[in-house]
């Protein structure tokens, strides 16, 4: 309801979360070349994915822009690569991205190390450019 009927895809990490997914709506997982096809036409309204499965190159951005995390991971780079599997070139829509976290639960403390592993990173990779413009 909330995506205007748009295609969404829902990354899960957990397969008794899959299960709960699955038990609601009428989802496809992302898994084969055919999936991939199919997202990208616009054949699937809803498509399931585990982050472990959604690494590099794997190109999904014609078919939607609304990812949803139903359970998160704590690797900042499958959450990252996820992502990316929308924001790529060749989106032609905004990308919007949720989080279904429930207050006082261990999604809270997956978030907050997920968003200070990104800070982190984005200050490393601030201070080696820093480094770099001295070199020069």
């Amino acid at each position: 309801e909330g995506a205007n009927g748009k295609p969404v895809l829902v990354a899960y990490w957990f397969k008794h979360d899959l299960e709960r997914i699955r038990n609601r709506f009428p989802v496809r997982q992302i898994k084969a070349s055919k999936d991939i096809e199919d997202w990208n036409d616009g054949d699937i309204a809803i498509a399931v994915i585990h982050p472990a499965s959604a690494g590099h190159g794997l190109n999904l951005q014609s078919g939607g822009s609304t990812l949803i995390w139903f359970g998160l991971t704590w690797s900042l780079e499958l959450y990252q690569q996820t992502n990316a599997r929308l924001y790529r070139q060749g989106q032609n829509e905004t990308v919007i991205i949720h989080h279904i976290i429930t207050k006082g639960t261990i999604d809270e403390d997956v978030m907050t190390a997920l968003t200070r592993k990104e800070e982190t990173q984005a200050s490393l990779i601030d201070a080696v450019k820093a480094k770099l413009e001295v070199i020069r």
